[in-house]
């Protein structure tokens, strides 16, 4: 039986009052971009929202169509591109497009104390909003004038990287759930879990 794709903009999604932002790539060519929700009906949201039911953030553990159901607490969850890219790869000219849809998606949630990004493309993306909202100078620290200067660390993305910006948030790093890091035993649930459950603590949500 064929079905009728959304085939649009995938809006984010969650609980308005939201203090874990949680940023994903683009919607699914055959998920999101199916069902008209970011993560849901595919490999990826299949991994992610047992894991953030586990976690405390979602009422049930899956997520399968725009109808199912499904609520979040203390989350929002969206991503730095909107439409699902050819390849599931965005090019930097689709992530800066999707720019003033991400920024104003993060202005309409205040009370935010935490983003986690899933994937280094979400977290240059998040950063790329972090330089132009003047949070951040740059993503990388100036070079150095003598090698006696010390230079503050560049925000370097790995699975459960932290670090804490100027404005009070904390930007927190997970591996992206893709099939290619599940399947792989890259990311497993237990390491998933961590990361949101780090996530609720630094939101104080514990």
């Amino acid at each position: 039986m064929e079905q009728t794709y959304w085939a649009r903009p995938v809006p984010g999604f969650g609980d308005p009052r939201a203090r874990v932002l949680t940023l994903g790539l683009a919607p699914g060519a055959h998920g999101g971009n199916r069902t008209g929700r970011i993560f849901t009906g595919d490999g990826s949201g299949d991994f992610l929202y047992p894991v953030l039911h586990d976690a405390g953030f979602a009422n049930q553990p899956t997520s399968t169509r725009l109808s199912d159901g499904l609520r979040l607490r203390g989350m929002w969850i969206s991503a730095v591109v909107r439409c699902a890219p050819p390849g599931d790869k965005p090019t930097p000219a689709e992530i800066r497009n999707c720019a003033a849809h991400l920024a104003e998606e993060v202005a309409l949630l205040p009370r935010v104390k935490v983003v986690v990004c899933l994937g280094k493309v979400a977290w240059d993306g998040y950063l790329a909003h972090l330089v132009r909202a003047g949070v951040i100078e740059r993503r990388r620290p100036r070079q150095a004038n003598s090698p006696a200067t010390p230079v503050r660390a560049a925000f370097i993305f790995s699975h459960g990287a932290e670090y804490k910006l100027p404005n009070g948030m904390t930007l927190v790093g997970s591996y992206h759930p893709s099939l290619r890091n599940t399947n792989t035993g890259r990311l497993d649930r237990a390491m998933l879990l961590r990361v949101f459950m780090r996530a609720r603590e630094l939101a104080g949500l514990m």
